[in-house]
């Protein structure tokens, strides 16, 4: 229910209160469950990442892994109204865990990539991935009030990789891939 109403009506509805009265009972109830609203967003943003666990990546290219988990990363914040800012507010506070972290630094060990250059690249990603995602939707949501010349995309779901902007962001994917690919060669000609 919690992810319907950010659907719906966006973060700002997004409270205890709203979300007692859309499922029939009192604000209370909820703190039985979530102790305040901040993990109460905290379940919502693992929620949209989920399907972040699905993302494979056997035998793929360092380069490859980076392009491919942020472009998923994106999908699942294209996939619900605010979830850049949610999810980021989530990351922030450290309520949930990076979810491009764990799956580079699988990657990088299968090919030897030393684990802090994979982290500096999964941070990279991450704060590509929701900033990138974050201008999206706010010019959507833009759009959609008529603040904007030029017409937005009618809702969020129509917003995905192959839209205006996914040219640009798959762009500067690959432009973060190739220089985790010159530093890593740069790490192995220091090791020789």
């Amino acid at each position: 229910m919690a992810l319907h109403l950010l659907d719906e009506q966006g973060l700002p509805y997004l409270t205890m209160r709203h979300l007692a009265t859309a499922l029939g009972v009192q604000p209370s109830a909820l703190y039985w469950h979530f102790p305040n609203k901040q993990t109460l967003l905290a379940s919502v943003s693992e929620r949209i990442l989920a399907p972040m666990v699905e993302v494979p990546l056997d035998g793929m290219p360092m380069h490859e892994a980076v392009r491919t988990v942020g472009a998923r990363m994106r999908e699942c914040l294209l996939a619900h109204r605010d979830a850049s800012e949610l999810v980021s507010s989530s990351l922030a506070l450290g309520l949930v865990s990076p979810p491009v972290r764990a799956k580079l630094l699988d990657v990088a060990r299968l090919h030897g990539v030393p684990a802090p250059l994979a982290e500096v690249a999964a941070e990279a990603v991450m704060h590509f991935v929701v900033g990138f995602t974050f201008h999206e939707q706010q010019r959507l949501a833009a759009g959609q009030l008529g603040l904007l010349e030029e017409p937005a995309t009618s809702s969020v779901r129509d917003a995905r990789a192959d839209s205006p902007g996914g040219d640009d962001f798959a762009e500067a994917l690959t432009m973060i891939a190739h220089g985790l690919d010159v530093s890593i060669a740069q790490h192995r000609a220091r090791q020789r």
